[in-house]
């Protein structure tokens, strides 16, 4: 039976395991490299790498990444059902937006919300709380300001 998901519906026990899963990496790879779980930076390295170790195990760790839908078929015997309700244009813009504000928050939600989170980091904390506040202002525009105009773009 192939379930599809609302992408806000409530899923407690995949965002459990979600979390578990990327809290378990994120802890591996400071433990076994030294380095910090930021996804962004992981990408940045493996496309401009100091030396060959260093892009070893960021084309391992973006592997293990892009294989989870492989992981997910084989638990549950389909591949995840994924619907993104806008047009590739305002995706591509979406990446776009996202990259600057990579850029200037010097890193991603997964290196400050994560990692940065976690050792306490005044910069991580203001920049996860700029993260959050920018997700509120933009589901609370899209759902009651925008409604679904925004959906057809």
């Amino acid at each position: 039976m192939i379930t599809e998901f609302s992408p806000t519906e409530f899923t407690p026990w995949a965002s459990l395991i979600g979390g578990v899963l990327i809290g378990s990496a994120a802890v591996l790879l400071m433990a076994l490299q030294g380095r910090i779980f930021g996804a962004t930076g992981i990408l940045a390295g493996f496309l401009t790498p100091a030396n060959s170790s260093d892009w070893a195990w960021r084309a391992i760790l973006l592997a293990g990444m892009a294989s989870g839908p492989l992981a997910f078929a084989a638990f549950t015997g389909h591949m995840p059902v994924v619907e993104v309700p806008i047009s590739k244009t305002a995706l591509i813009i979406g990446g776009f937006i996202v990259g600057i504000g990579v850029s200037y928050g010097s890193g991603c939600t997964s290196g400050h919300g994560v990692c940065g989170m976690a050792r306490l980091s005044p910069r991580s904390i203001v920049a996860t709380l700029s993260f959050m506040f920018a997700t509120a202002v933009t589901v609370y525009l899209i759902r009651h300001v925008f409604g679904q105009v925004v959906g057809g773009v």
